[in-house]
């Protein structure tokens, strides 16, 4: 070989190397850290995996997800998340649960955390402020415990006769729960009602809970957030049909399958948002210089077709004030 060509062949391999090294590099992990299941999960991910393609990240290209799950055993909780850690994931998201959200963060205080709850994540014990959530720890907050008030003022609009009102509420969900419980006692004081709480924390509770609601004279049900009754829309829609009682929930997902009336935030947006923080961090971003991220648009949504078939006349005036009507 000549010397001029054994030069031109080495330059040539020397400047391929870096391309080869660099297609060798582990892609970056993400942890999931949920507190349920795959299964209740699965429309939570749909959103998450949204969000990290808007910011350049495709599971199995370009990212990998590493996915623990308490299977609604949230002693669990502190062990999947200290496994997480000692995988060195590049982070850690926990949409959808306080629980799995502090123990990330007892886990790690270096390991950048994203959240997403339904509570004020500053009471929680997530982050010192919202602008400035300071540590490792940022991610998405709902306002859904901040809305019980405004959900009870709907529910009086709609059914002016009602004065016996029912919240259900999980009492596995303490932050959430008592924020809903103290809020929405005020609001049915304040236009002279008398509201029950009823617990429940597994399928046969909460289909006890409905069968007392009658018994108890209740006239209209408050359903409060947290991941235990979203995954159990369904199940609790048909219960609220089948005992013909008006109830408000915190998700269109509820009206959409056949609840009455829902006000609140799009979740769908709020676990994309996750997602987005997510890949943000992934491409440098630091928890600390990310606000908590709140909704700013909250819709009304009004199932026309429940509505007649309990036998609830809702009002014209209503109606133009939903973001939405199913009909």
């Amino acid at each position: 070989m000549r010397r001029r060509e054994f030069i031109t062949l080495l330059g040539g391999a020397a400047a391929a190397w870096p391309h080869g090294v660099r297609a060798q590099q582990p892609m970056p992990v993400i942890g999931y850290l949920s507190a349920t299941s795959p299964d209740d999960d699965r429309h939570i991910l749909v959103s998450v995996r949204q969000g990290l393609k808007e910011t350049g990240f495709v599971e199995g290209q370009n990212v990998a997800i590493e996915f623990r799950w308490a299977q609604s055993d949230y002693d669990r909780l502190p062990a999947l998340a200290a496994d997480l850690v000692r995988r060195r994931v590049a982070a850690i998201v926990t949409p959808g649960s306080v629980a799995a959200a502090l123990a990330a963060k007892t886990a790690t205080a270096t390991i950048p955390v994203v959240f997403g709850i339904g509570t004020d994540p500053v009471q929680a014990g997530l982050v010192t402020s919202l602008n400035r959530p300071g540590g490792n720890v940022t991610g998405v907050s709902y306002m859904q415990g901040e809305l019980a008030a405004k959900q009870v003022g709907l529910l009086h609009e709609l059914l002016p006769e009602a004065t016996r009102f029912a919240v259900l509420a999980n009492p596995n969900n303490p932050l959430v729960n008592d924020s809903i419980v103290t809020d929405s006692r005020a609001a049915v004081s304040s236009i002279g009602g008398h509201i029950e709480v009823l617990s429940a924390s597994s399928n046969s509770e909460i289909d006890a809970a409905f069968a007392n609601l009658t018994g108890q004279g209740c006239q209209a049900l408050l359903v409060s957030p947290g991941p235990l009754f979203g995954n159990r829309r369904i199940h609790i829609a048909m219960l609220a049909m089948r005992y013909a009682m008006p109830a408000m929930y915190y998700d269109r997902e509820f009206t959409e399958i056949g609840g009455l009336i829902s006000y609140g935030t799009s979740l769908v947006d709020q676990y994309r948002q996750t997602g987005i923080y997510a890949g943000k961090i992934l491409k440098g971003a630091k928890p600390t210089d990310l606000p908590v991220e709140q909704p700013t648009r909250f819709e009304l949504v009004v199932n026309l077709k429940t509505a007649k078939a309990i036998g609830i006349t809702v009002p014209e005036s209503f109606l133009v004030r939903a973001d939405e009507v199913i009909e």
